[in-house]
């Protein structure tokens, strides 16, 4: 009776412990983010110039904008172990713990040379002081129809990059950094 009780014990346990097991885990989103960090490219030329360069802060992302004259086609958008100048490939010191660098195949110019984005302060484009995510934006250059932004963000997060259209034909790109993963 003993050995019956015992084992009526153990199985009484052993399936109360698969009621309290937790369930296969699950990827939570933050905000409902689900973008990665991986890079994002698009490969096209663009016939666009570039003509400023913006930040904004949202409730669940830092928001960085790239303003063109004209429809911006191509770009890269990756995480690197140090932003480099265009042409150079001199490194440009960013603040923040990751660092990505965002390259439009716009450039900060027109046919003739004259510049169509010439930032007065090439170390600080945009205050970011504040910001949840963003640490620093650098201008890295513009040569050979590309432009180089250095972002400095606070850790290696998710991001996106959209193309949107507007104002007065003109286009921007978007490259949005979450807060958290």
């Amino acid at each position: 009776m003993r050995k019956l009780g015992a084992g009526l014990a153990a199985v009484v346990a052993t399936a109360g412990l698969g009621l309290v097991a937790p369930g296969p885990a699950s990827a939570a989103t933050y905000c409902g983010i689900s973008w990665g960090s991986l890079a994002k490219a698009d490969p096209d030329m663009s016939a666009a110039n570039v003509t400023g360069v913006r930040t904004g802060q949202q409730p669940c992302f830092d928001r960085l904008v790239i303003d063109m004259a004209g429809k911006v086609a191509g770009y890269s958008v990756q995480y690197v172990p140090v932003v480099t100048q265009d042409p150079t490939g001199f490194p440009i010191p960013v603040l923040g713990d990751a660092d990505l660098q965002v390259v439009v195949t716009a450039p900060a110019y027109n046919q003739s040379g004259q510049p169509t984005y010439e930032p007065a302060a090439k170390a600080e484009l945009s205050n970011v002081s504040g910001y949840q995510t963003f640490r620093q934006v650098v201008f890295a250059g513009s040569f050979e129809g590309t432009t180089s932004v250095g972002l400095g963000v606070r850790a290696r997060l998710p991001f996106r990059v959209l193309t949107l259209d507007g104002p007065d034909g003109g286009s921007r790109l978007v490259v949005d950094v979450a807060h958290h993963w």
